[in-house]
C-alpha cells in the first residue's frame, strides 16, 4: 500500500529534509555532473535561501518514514528546483508537482535542465514544456552543457 503524499509549502523545519531529498536526487540522475558544492553548502542554502525566500513546496508521505520524498521551487515563472527521492519517482509526484506549478503561474513556466538529463526531457516534453534555449554550460556553476525548457498555456 501506497502512503498517501500531501503537497505543500515548506517551513523552516523542512529545508534539511529537501535539501537531502535534493542531494539524493541529484547523485541518483546525474552521476556525471560534478557538483561545485558540499553537502553542507547545500543544505546551508536550503535553510538560508531556498525556504525562506522562494515559493518552496515539498511533498510530505505522510506516515511513512520517509517523510518529505520531494521538493519543488518556483521563482516568478522559474520553476526552478523540482527533485525527488530516487525510491519515490513513477508514483505521480512529479506530475503533480507539475501540475501545481503550472497553476502557481499561469501565464507560463521555464526551466532548466542538463543536456546529459535525458529523462528529465521525456517528463517535461510530455508536459507541454519546449527547448527554446541550449547553452554549452558556461553559465552555470557546473559548468554543465544545459537546455532552457518553456511552457505557454
Amino acid at each position: 500500500m501506497t502512503a498517501e503524499v500531501v503537497l505543500r509549502r515548506a517551513g523552516p523545519a523542512d529545508a534539511r529534509a529537501a535539501a537531502d531529498v535534493w542531494l539524493r536526487s541529484f547523485a541518483a540522475a546525474l552521476p556525471t555532473v560534478v557538483r561545485p558544492r558540499t553537502d553542507d553548502d547545500v543544505r546551508g542554502y536550503f535553510r538560508n535561501v531556498v525556504v525562506p525566500s522562494r515559493e518552496t513546496w515539498v511533498a510530505d508521505a505522510a506516515g511513512e518514514a520517509g517523510g518529505i520524498v520531494g521538493v519543488m521551487v518556483l521563482d516568478g515563472e522559474l520553476l526552478s528546483q523540482l527533485y525527488l527521492d530516487p525510491e519515490w519517482r513513477g508514483r505521480g509526484i512529479g506530475d503533480r508537482f507539475v501540475s501545481l506549478a503550472k497553476e502557481r503561474s499561469p501565464e507560463g513556466l521555464t526551466l532548466w535542465t542538463f543536456q546529459v538529463n535525458r529523462p528529465a526531457h521525456r517528463f517535461y516534453e510530455r508536459h507541454g514544456f519546449i527547448a527554446v534555449e541550449r547553452t554549452d554550460g558556461s553559465g552555470n556553476e557546473e559548468r554543465e552543457p544545459d537546455v532552457r525548457y518553456r511552457w505557454r498555456p
